[in-house]
């Protein structure tokens, strides 16, 4: 019997790319994160136009029969908790989640991670520029609607009066970079992992988009721009692909371990 094994050629996982420098990363995404910081700082002094957008918007969504923010803040509104709990959720999960999502694929995902930072970076850009052409007051400002402003009846709020507000633009609702970051989040681990429970990445983005609607932070159509945006920056920035080679498991490079039967015979 002449038998003999070969390696099979294996496509390797795209998390097998080396790891960017970690302190020129770190500068990268802090970058990143001041500039959606302090970058809608810049498009203040809209307050009219930003006022008038907001009763446009909400009109819009009335014409074509968006289903009422009113719906989702009245079913919060039905005990403290659920309220308190949202409140909680906005003020402090949408940094520390995205954080965490870039440093676990730094860690365990290298080319996911890069793929994920340049989307991110992509789609905050973009997102900046709209509070100097659309500034837009968000719903919990705007009368008429039946919505209060949950985080400054029930706590807890991350916002001031908006006229002593020197940290954030309270007029750049749309569009909406936690919904927009939440749904890349789950995009990047659904696209970086293999469980066949990685669907379940969508509640996160699920979970935020009631959250602010409910709380009253932003209308249904800074979600859709969000989204629309997010779109746009994946089809920009080139996902990582598989390559023949070995398989990278963490930090270490292993060959394959499958061989096939090559010329077995008698």
């Amino acid at each position: 019997m002449n038998a003999r094994t070969e390696p099979e050629e294996a496509q390797t996982e795209p998390d097998a790319a080396v790891r960017p420098p970690l302190l020129r990363e770190f500068l990268l995404v802090a970058g990143l994160f001041l500039v959606y910081k302090l970058g809608r700082r810049l498009a203040t002094g809209h307050t009219g136009d930003a006022f008038r957008n907001a009763r446009r918007v909400w009109d819009l969504e009335r014409a074509v029969h968006l289903p009422a923010e009113t719906g989702v803040q009245s079913a919060l509104l039905h005990g403290g908790i659920p309220v308190h709990l949202a409140n909680t959720y906005y003020a402090t999960v949408h940094f520390p989640a995205t954080l965490l999502f870039l440093v676990w694929l730094y860690v365990r995902r290298p080319a996911h991670y890069t793929w994920a930072r340049r989307v991110l970076a992509v789609v905050t850009a973009a997102a900046l520029v709209l509070p100097f052409t659309f500034p837009l007051a968000p719903p919990r400002m705007l009368t008429g609607t039946g919505l209060v402003d949950t985080a400054r009846i029930y706590g807890p709020s991350v916002y001031g009066p908006p006229a002593d507000d020197h940290l954030s633009n309270q007029f750049a609702a749309m569009p909406s970079l936690h919904f927009g970051w939440a749904l890349m989040v789950a995009v990047g681990l659904i696209a970086a992992t293999r469980s066949r429970w990685r669907a379940l990445w969508l509640l996160h983005p699920l979970v935020t988009l009631l959250v602010i609607v409910g709380t009253a932070n932003h209308y249904w159509l800074d979600a859709i721009a969000a989204t629309a945006m997010l779109g746009l920056s994946l089809a920009v920035v080139q996902p990582p692909r598989r390559t023949a080679g070995p398989v990278d498991r963490g930090s270490r490079r292993l060959a394959p371990d499958t061989s096939v039967l090559v010329g077995a015979g008698r």
